[in-house]
């Protein structure tokens, strides 16, 4: 990855302290619109693992839907918008039963997907996240080819991974149409054969406690670059894909999950977001990841970004329809200086957000020389 620039040169003059990997994608189309994909990489390694953070939300946003397809196939009077509720099943305490950023003030399947996308809310993958259970997410992952990959805890501390909430499912009416029992996991974690999940010199524990140790990350979610890349294009492209390797979701559902994709931050009223501390690219972090300008009208960005422990990752599809690109760009960084995780101390804003920017816009200037 040959670049003069300062923010790449930041990062690619010690490739293996950044863990730097990436993923390119050329796409043609023939004179019906099908398109067809040349693949280029840099350090791709499929077993050399990085934490995935929020982009594990992408397949459980997918997977949700799938979910409630097959329940409403086996006749459940279930739908996206069926407002739920959800309990803690050892001490019957609410979790959640209202949503004061949804328009009915009311959490459904559908809204929690648009808030995972608008700004990678944590809890709104909780939820659905125990709507699944991981057993279902790990198997379909398996089942679909999407691999290697491993969905294994929720984004809240303290939290019971093993067995999920309680939830029930209301219709307009308010009538309870779907209960579900708490479900158990029975898939303890992965047994892939992954390098570098011992890291750094040591880690703080929540409450602030320091440990002069590596970090072990042997229990925490894992997708390869390779595998969000599918998860991706099984959203975007599925006809690419072998039908046994699609996701059991329509066209309704495919257009609705790309168009949230593709919204940047403000481009929504449920849930709005115009608010302190947001701004239009707040998710976007190939091309635009160290600007908080608005982002141009013609350039549309369908992804889902991570971001924690140091590593940055971006698995996007770009497309610019003034000038007729478009092209997929995924990659991931790793910026801990003081190899000391869960400290909150990374150098996102002056090293791995200008790398990830920088990456985007030289990939894209090269598309435009290819026109």
């Amino acid at each position: 990855m040959a670049s003069d620039s300062p923010k790449i040169k930041a990062i690619t003059d010690n490739l293996n302290k950044h863990e730097v990997q990436v993923i390119y994608t050329q796409i043609e189309r023939d004179e019906t619109g099908n398109p067809s994909f040349k693949t280029f990489d840099f350090q791709r390694d499929d077993f050399r693992y990085f934490y995935p953070a929020s982009t594990a939300k992408l397949p459980v946003a997918v997977l949700a839907i799938q979910k409630v397809r097959q329940m409403q196939h086996d006749g459940i009077e279930i739908s996206l918008d069926s407002r739920f509720e959800a309990f803690d099943p050892k001490s019957g305490e609410v979790i959640i039963d209202k949503d004061s950023t949804a328009e009915s003030g009311y959490p459904s399947i559908r809204h929690m997907i648009k808030k995972i996308f608008l700004v990678s809310d944590n809890d709104a993958y909780n939820y659905l996240f125990d709507f699944l259970g991981r057993d279902y997410v790990n198997n379909y992952l398996s089942i679909y080819g999407m691999e290697p990959s491993h969905l294994n805890h929720k984004f809240l501390y303290g939290a019971d991974n093993k067995h999920t909430w309680e939830f029930k499912f209301y219709n307009e009416q308010n009538e309870l149409v779907y209960e579900q029992a708490s479900l158990t996991s029975t898939i303890e974690r992965h047994r892939m054969p992954l390098k570098g999940m011992i890291k750094g010199v040591g880690y703080t524990d929540n409450e602030g406690t320091l440990y002069n140790e590596p970090f072990n990350f042997s229990e925490k979610n894992y997708f390869s670059l390779t595998s969000l890349n599918k998860i991706l294009i099984g959203v975007l492209f599925p006809k690419t894909l072998p039908l046994d390797q699609r996701f059991k979701i329509n066209n309704e559902d495919h257009e609705f999950l790309q168009y949230w994709m593709s919204r940047n931050t403000f481009e929504s009223e449920y849930p709005n977001y115009k608010t302190e501390g947001y701004y239009e690219s707040y998710v976007k972090f190939l091309m635009f990841g160290d600007d908080k300008n608005p982002m141009p009208d013609n350039i549309r960005i369908y992804n889902k970004v991570g971001d924690a422990y140091g590593t940055l990752t971006d698995v996007a599809y770009i497309v610019d329809s003034e000038n007729d690109i478009e092209f997929m760009l995924a990659a991931t960084v790793h910026v801990n200086e003081n190899q000391i995780f869960n400290d909150g101390v990374y150098e996102y804003d002056s090293l791995g957000f200008p790398f990830m920017a920088e990456l985007g816009r030289q990939v894209y200037n090269y598309e435009l020389s290819r026109k």
